[in-house]
């Protein structure tokens, strides 16, 4: 079976979604990195809800995101904080968007993804997640102060 570049995207536009769930449920619940990606891609991806049906998710591009983001939380907490506000270090903001900012991070810093692509992707998450629509803004502007940290080059006309 051959996947369409669009399903493509779709499932990597999943693997992102479950990587911040993932990346939430690791530190909400101290799970192991390789005890959430077996049972994310055992029991969530392509799993039907009464809500309905989840989507099947890019598992190369899941598991990468999770590894480096465990692999590099330092120095993605840090750029992360260089591009909060001073007095909202990372540590204060909500696990929600720090898994966010952990796992778009890690895919900034894999650089096979043009940093435009991962912060509108990234903000497509933030949406799903936005109780009150002005989290998705604050995530556009941390991302993109990180991803101009990170691939400097990109942003060069």
């Amino acid at each position: 079976m051959t996947i369409s570049n669009n399903q493509r995207r779709k499932m990597k536009s999943a693997a992102r979604l479950y990587t911040v769930q993932a990346l939430f449920q690791m530190e909400a619940a101290s799970q192991t990195v390789d005890a959430v990606i077996r049972e994310f891609e055992d029991h969530r991806f392509g799993a039907t809800y009464e809500e309905g049906e989840m989507a099947e998710g890019d598992v190369d591009t899941f598991r990468l995101l999770m590894e480096k983001a465990v692999d590099n939380q330092a120095p993605i907490d840090q750029m992360t904080d260089r591009a909060l506000v001073a007095k909202w270090p990372i540590a204060r903001i909500d696990p929600t968007w720090r898994a966010l900012f952990r796992a778009a991070g890690a895919e900034l810093m894999v650089k096979d993804t043009p940093p435009k692509v991962v912060i509108s992707e990234f903000v497509g998450v933030a949406e799903a997640f936005s109780q009150d629509g002005k989290e998705p803004k604050f995530v556009n502007a941390v991302l993109d102060h990180m991803a101009r940290e990170v691939q400097p080059e990109a942003f060069t006309t």
